[in-house]
């Protein structure tokens, strides 16, 4: 697995220096870019972890910087870094999907707070994109018969109806719901009714 950096875009390399000191202080783990043309010219989409980023900069802005972000499909919870009049602009980014916007000036705590708070989001986001993963894995390993099981087993069908609705035998449905059981780790239908919502969300 990649590791978490918050990454600090700022065309200010006196801020760039202070927020990378006091990331560290805190332990959270840090690059620092001077710019958003900089950044976008080596991010990857597997990157993991959050973007500390300034709306107003020369060249590239901030603004600009998010959107292309968005139009890569980059999930990395943005933060952005605001002066008083940029907060109209800050709260558009928001309704766009950014994580959060601070105003200058902001107390350190608060800022290192909030990029521990969108570090652990974005970690979240990557379990449940690997346990999505993997519970897909598990279903293309289900054959079409055990698919259609699965199905009426997740109406709540009993394996009578089931048995009748598939014109096969009491003992066929339950061998294919056992099977079904293993091939998903499930121990219930209920269980398998949870997991398959996961896949869904």
């Amino acid at each position: 697995m990649n590791p978490a950096f918050a990454h600090i875009i700022d065309d200010d390399d006196a801020i760039r220096d202070a927020l990378q000191w006091l990331f560290k202080t805190r332990g959270v783990a840090c690059r620092t870019w001077e710019g958003g043309e900089q950044f976008l010219a080596a991010w990857q989409p597997e990157w993991h972890g959050c973007i500390v980023l300034d709306i107003r900069m020369a060249g590239m802005s901030g603004l600009e910087c998010f959107d292309t972000l968005l139009s890569r499909g980059s999930q990395l919870p943005v933060i952005f870094i605001t002066g008083h009049g940029d907060v109209p602009m800050a709260v558009a980014a928001l309704k766009k999907g950014a994580f959060h916007f601070i105003e200058k000036p902001f107390k350190d705590h608060d800022l290192v707070d909030l990029v521990e708070k969108a570090l652990a989001f974005d970690a979240e986001r990557q379990r449940a994109a690997a346990s999505r993963e993997t519970i897909g894995a598990r279903l293309s390993t289900l054959t079409q018969r055990e698919r259609e099981v699965m199905d009426l087993i997740l109406e709540g069908k009993y394996n009578k109806v089931i048995a009748d609705q598939l014109s096969i035998s009491m003992r066929t449905v339950e061998a294919h719901r056992s099977r079904i059981f293993d091939k998903m780790a499930v121990r219930s239908a209920v269980e398998l009714a949870q997991i398959l919502t996961t896949l869904r969300n």
